[in-house]
């Protein structure tokens, strides 16, 4: 069974490079779905059985910092595995994200980053544990 992911992002070039590097990390994906704003994403969330959700902070409408604060005030979504992909400077911004239980990858990223930060927030399994002797192999994790 593939992880279901959402990509909420209101740039359509880096939505499809983020779909790209997910496809690149080698884990087992289900259906990946994109929303340009907070605001669309929520009506996805509300639509579509999703696993994760990778959104950007600076978006107009909806920003990702009041869909995550929403996301976290329903309980049927509270529990989302949330990964903030953002250019984001602000270390009190980002720390205030992170109390909010969402993971964070900076723009720009590697394969290896994003694989990384999946792998902890929605399995709690590093890449390091997952090369280790009687860890999980990527082959027999399932989402």
């Amino acid at each position: 069974m593939g992880l279901n992911v959402l990509v909420v992002d209101d740039s359509a070039v880096m939505r499809k490079m983020i779909i790209k590097v997910l496809r690149l990390c080698g884990l087992p994906l289900g259906e990946i779905l994109e929303a340009g704003d907070g605001a669309e994403g929520l009506g996805v969330l509300d639509a579509q059985p999703v696993d994760l959700a990778l959104v950007d902070i600076n978006m107009p409408v909806m920003d990702g910092e009041e869909m995550i604060r929403r996301l976290r005030e329903d309980p049927e979504k509270a529990a989302l595995a949330v990964i903030v992909v953002s250019t984001e400077g602000s270390q009190a911004r980002v720390h205030l994200l992170q109390e909010k239980g969402a993971a964070f990858v900076h723009k720009p990223f590697s394969p290896e980053d994003l694989k990384e930060t999946i792998l902890s927030l929605v399995i709690g399994v590093s890449d390091e544990q997952e090369d280790g002797e009687g860890a999980p192999q990527s082959g027999d994790l399932d989402f």
